[in-house]
């Protein structure tokens, strides 16, 4: 599964966010220095997804906001019950 997103680093907590459009947000406690957000992206998104961090990678977007990561061992129906808990009203 290929999950398309935007992180926003410099958060106060690791959060994921579905807006009422689809738009998936991720806001990271890591600054965006040295590729930290994108190593807390994985972890937080291998912890929410539950899976191991190792199975999930980043496909593109290594240094902009808006990404596209590989969740291999997530189906359709785990991804969409994933963001329905996570929609923000």
């Amino acid at each position: 599964m290929i999950l398309h997103l935007r992180a926003k680093p410099n958060a106060r907590a690791n959060q994921l966010l579905v807006a009422a459009d689809g738009t998936v947000t991720v806001r990271l406690k890591a600054p965006p220095q040295d590729g930290q957000a994108n190593t807390v992206l994985l972890g937080y998104l291998a912890e929410v997804f539950v899976t191991s961090k190792s199975r999930v990678e980043l496909l593109s977007g290594h240094t902009a906001p808006f990404k596209k990561v590989s969740l291999p061992d997530v189906d359709e129906s785990q991804l969409a019950a994933v963001l329905a808990r996570h929609r923000v009203s």
